[in-house]
């Protein structure tokens, strides 16, 4: 039997996915939660095959989830299911260590496959997409020295004040809290030895612009 976890903040998409998952002889739903931080405890315990996590909930995001259930047992694997499609998201599922990232648009039949081919070990990312990410974070080895110092979710939260967006957006572009983004955003200004965004703006696109040029 498949063992299978359900994180979504929807309680009629939980009871429909345990449905179409349980209606298969072979996957049994072993627990579900509405909650990131609810589901980041007992997904552990519980230890399934597969946790399919939503990646949008109030209280957090199910990347982050996949992320801290992994460093706690890796053999859990995690499929990110969400309605957006877009770049940032699949880089960040990537790094969390996701197995997999499925639109909700999805057809049954194919969810199902795709929780099946995930507790098998295979990987649903397009391998395009790892190879990108592989090689975004293997970029930067001569990138100017201001920016060294900068984590690499740091350098991404830059190049979004350069864009001039919002901490809330940010943490929407990136999945996380606004909270968490703030911090980080502190944290840039701190490294970079400045006090407000607008100078973090102006340095980062002619740092970033700098290293465009070079690479």
């Amino acid at each position: 039997m498949i063992r299978v976890f359900l994180l979504d903040d929807h309680e009629v998409v939980r009871r429909g996915l345990a449905d179409l998952l349980q209606a298969e002889g072979d996957i049994e739903v072993v627990g579900e939660s509405g909650s990131a931080t609810q589901a980041a405890s007992r997904i552990p315990a519980l230890r399934p095959d597969v946790a399919v996590l939503d990646a949008r909930l109030p209280d957090g995001n199910g990347i982050d989830v996949c992320r801290d259930v992994r460093a706690v047992d890796p053999s859990i694997k995690g499929l990110i299911l969400t309605s957006y499609e877009d770049d940032e998201a699949l880089f960040a599922a990537i790094m969390a260590g996701a197995a997999g990232y499925v639109l909700k648009q999805i057809r049954g039949t194919d969810l199902v496959d795709a929780v099946r081919r995930v507790a098998a070990g295979q990987s649903l990312l397009d391998p395009a997409i790892t190879a990108r990410v592989l090689e975004r974070i293997r970029h930067g080895v001569e990138e100017p020295r201001e920016l060294k110092s900068l984590t690499d979710q740091e350098r991404r939260i830059l190049e979004y004040i350069a864009e001039g967006l919002t901490n809330h957006e940010i943490a929407q572009r990136m999945f996380l809290a606004d909270k968490t983004v703030k911090n980080y955003v502190s944290s840039v200004l701190a490294k970079l030895g400045l006090e407000r965004r607008t100078q973090a703006a102006v340095l980062a696109t002619k740092l970033l612009g700098a290293e465009r040029r070079s690479g």
